[in-house]
């Protein structure tokens, strides 16, 4: 009678253990979601606030002007493969632009870059955190979270801006 009560306990212990580890991964995986749903609402915001101060201070920009239209554009338009790249560019863009004759649009640049980079950094833990459990023996074995692609760190150069 004990061996039945042990061993069905253990049996329960394991179940739970087995139920709350695939129910982690789902939960980490819909935080990856959210987390670059956020993220790309940023990037968005970023580039067209980069684009209106293109547009709104061309005399000021100059040349820059248009270059800074034309980054903004390719990262609002970026598939997913060239995100990273067209971001990167943008960033580079903005670094250029000056201080003086821009203060109004280029405060709403710079809080959607703050707000870009606090994205990319929520986004990055929760792929870190993704990565780490499924890359365990037990989660792999069991395959799960094999449902959903492996995460992918998004990696961008964004300090455009000194804090």
């Amino acid at each position: 009678m004990t061996v039945v009560i042990v061993s069905f306990l253990v049996a329960f212990v394991v179940a739970a253990y087995l139920t709350w580890t695939a129910g982690r991964v789902e939960r980490l995986h819909d935080r990856c979601a959210a987390a670059r749903a956020s993220l790309d609402a940023q990037l968005v915001r970023r580039a067209a606030a980069a684009a209106a101060l293109a547009r709104d201070h061309a005399e000021v920009l100059g040349e820059r002007a248009h270059l800074l239209r034309g980054a903004a554009q390719a990262a609002l338009d970026a598939g997913e493969d060239g995100r990273e790249l067209a971001e990167n560019d943008l960033t580079r863009e903005l670094r250029h632009v000056p201080w003086s004759g821009t203060e109004p649009v280029l405060a709403d640049v710079v809080t959607a870059s703050s707000r870009t980079t606090l994205a990319r950094h929520i986004y990055n833990d929760a792929v870190r955190d993704t990565l780490a459990l499924r890359r365990r023996r037990l989660p792999r074995a069991l395959r799960f979270g094999a449902k959903h692609p492996w995460p992918r760190y998004f990696d961008i150069d964004d300090g455009a801006f000194p804090r």
